[in-house]
């Protein structure tokens, strides 16, 4: 009868067997030793450039649980297989920063009910409606992002939504992506997942907004916000025989959810757009990435001294995306891989997607 220590050296075994399968082709193993926290070193020659190893076999010992790192110590070439110790995730962290927001959007959902909360604090549940309209908005887009990732066996962060006291009361939510980029298939669809997402729900948050009866108090302390519509939010209130200047502050959500899908669509740096168009154009996308901070910086310029509105939020971006094109964009480990018709078909019509979000005068402060 084998003892505990006996059955993990023969799994320790067959696992060494089975890697040595995926290494022998691209490298010539004439030694294999075992390490500290079941490592595992195999010696040998390339029989390829250590690039074209470390891209064939990185996914195959992703897939077992193990990081690879190929290197040369004293003449010898080393594929190095480390079991990947998963970060331990404080979801405390999530928990804590997504409660916050819960208040700060709520408290600037209130105020959009015409609610004083200085006045009346307990009135602060007022604003429910939009919390949840935005919370769902938002926490989409980043959970399209999240399984994405998980399905092509990419580590990542839960979201982590930002309590800001802006006129929405966030500034958004982002995850933390650890690790490599295994092609350009999966880079392709954890950046579109996001922003077609979050469209789907801003689209149905939109259209439940529109079915409400618009509110018109305010309170001193009330921020008046004059939105430029874009075509998809008209077309929304078109279909829902939607008429008037005011909206509900659940179909404000859905217009945020809207311009937020517009910014995170610009083709540029790495950007959702950014990843989108790397994705299918290759090294070939940098040309348009370059060429997008101009173009928002002319249409800042054109909006704010040519038609004399508010244009300063397409000036802002500009700079950002000007730094976004200088920090570059991630090299997938297999880049040579081009996209099929269907991804790249899926890539267009997202494209259009956000370019039916796209006005020129998003919004002006009304004093």
């Amino acid at each position: 009868m084998k003892s505990d220590t006996d059955r993990k050296e023969q799994l320790k075994d067959n696992l060494i067997s089975e890697m040595h399968k995926y290494i022998d082709p691209v490298f010539n193993v004439y030694e294999i030793r075992k390490g500290h926290n079941s490592s595992l070193y195999f010696y040998g020659d390339p029989k390829l450039d250590l690039k074209t190893i470390y891209k064939s076999l990185w996914k195959l010992f992703a897939n077992k649980g193990y990081q690879l790192h190929i290197k040369s110590e004293l003449g010898e070439h080393i594929i190095a297989a480390t079991p990947y110790v998963e970060k331990k995730e404080n979801v405390n962290v999530n928990l804590a920063l997504a409660v916050a927001t819960f208040f700060t959007t709520m408290f600037a959902g209130a105020t959009m009910f015409g609610v004083d909360i200085t006045g009346n604090p307990l009135q602060i549940v007022k604003g429910l409606p939009f919390t949840v309209a935005i919370m769902a908005v938002l926490g989409s887009h980043e959970m399209g992002h999240y399984f994405a990732a998980k399905w092509h066996g990419m580590r990542t962060s839960l979201p982590y939504f930002i309590p800001f006291p802006t006129i929405i009361g966030t500034m958004g939510a982002v995850i933390k992506h650890r690790g490599m980029i295994p092609d350009r298939k999966s880079l392709f669809d954890v950046g579109v997942s996001g922003p077609i997402i979050g469209l789907v729900v801003s689209i149905i948050v939109t259209i439940v907004g529109l079915s409400l009866n618009p509110v018109s108090q305010t309170t001193q302390q009330s921020v008046m916000l004059e939105l430029g519509l874009p075509p998809l939010f008209l077309f929304l209130m078109e279909l829902t025989g939607t008429v008037g200047n005011s909206i509900h502050p659940v179909a404000f959500a859905g217009w945020v959810g809207m311009f937020i899908t517009l910014l995170n669509l610009l083709p540029a740096g790495q950007l959702d757009g950014g990843h989108i168009l790397k994705a299918m154009f290759g090294n070939k996308s940098r040309y348009i990435s370059s060429v997008m901070p101009f173009l928002l910086l002319g249409i800042g310029i054109y909006v704010n001294y040519i038609l004399n509105k508010n244009g300063s939020i397409w000036l802002v971006w500009g700079l950002i995306l000007s730094f976004f094109s200088m920090v570059g964009h991630p090299e997938p480990l297999e880049d040579s891989i081009n996209l099929d018709k269907g991804r790249l078909a899926v890539g267009i019509v997202t494209f259009v997607l956000g370019a039916l979000c796209f006005t020129l005068v998003p919004f002006t402060i009304v004093q």
